[in-house]
């Protein structure tokens, strides 16, 4: 007598995950060698393009076409916030491109001007790993990604009401302001507040930036009128 079998229904293929290609902005080769071998060992993320300055990665990132732009804000040694002008320009021309700054800056302001320019994060270089590919694939997802330290120092930006130009600096800068006043260099200014010269400079150039001046001696006399000093 023949014998029935038993039916069996087939498994469901699994969904191939999604690969997340990714371009990288920064000016120093070494970090973007790093960052290449880092990312790559994730199975969902793939590098697909790099660029050292703004020209380069708008010209870069048409052909390209990453999902997402992990970009420095500081592209060369003539400004401290290239970043957010090409931030802008390609949130403009790539509504659906996820720009995630990873800098080495933090700032109340710096952060807002970022989102403003169309980032949907922020993140400071000095996190781990871990956070940074958690923050790629929340951007890649279409969420927000900062930090903890980004994340709060947003929170102080909005909450700081509409002030005055001399308000607008923040402790560190009024502390830069008199450093800057007795005559010290970045490198001195960085030493005696025990932070890097070139966060020492991105204070200066913010500093110069608020109060509308190109020098420092002209930061100091117009800190000077307004009793900042």
């Amino acid at each position: 007598m023949a014998t029935l079998t038993e039916a069996t229904t087939p498994a469901p293929t699994p969904a191939p995950t999604r690969t997340v290609d990714i371009m990288l902005v920064d000016d120093h080769a070494i970090v973007r060698q790093g960052l290449r071998s880092i990312l790559e060992r994730e199975h969902d993320l793939r590098v697909v393009a790099e660029a050292s300055t703004a020209a380069e990665a708008l010209a870069v990132v048409g052909r390209a076409r990453p999902a997402i732009v992990l970009l420095d804000l500081k592209l060369s040694t003539s400004s401290d916030t290239e970043g957010l002008d090409l931030c802008e320009a390609l949130a403009a021309e790539y509504p659906e491109l996820a720009i995630l700054v990873l800098t080495t800056f933090l700032d109340e302001q710096l952060v807002l001007r970022a989102v403003k320019a169309g980032a949907r994060g922020y993140v400071v270089k000095d996190v781990d790993m871990t956070g940074l590919v958690r923050s790629i694939r929340d951007v890649a997802r279409g969420e927000s990604a900062f930090d903890a330290r980004s994340a709060a120092a947003m929170v102080r930006g909005l909450k700081a009401p509409p002030v005055t130009d001399e308000k607008k600096l923040t402790a560190r800068e009024r502390e830069v302001l008199g450093l800057l006043a007795r005559g010290l260099s970045n490198r001195d200014i960085g030493s005696r507040l025990f932070i890097s010269e070139t966060t020492a400079k991105f204070h200066v150039g913010n500093i110069l930036r608020k109060l509308d001046v190109t020098r420092r001696a002209e930061a100091v006399y117009e800190a000077s009128k307004m009793g900042v000093i």
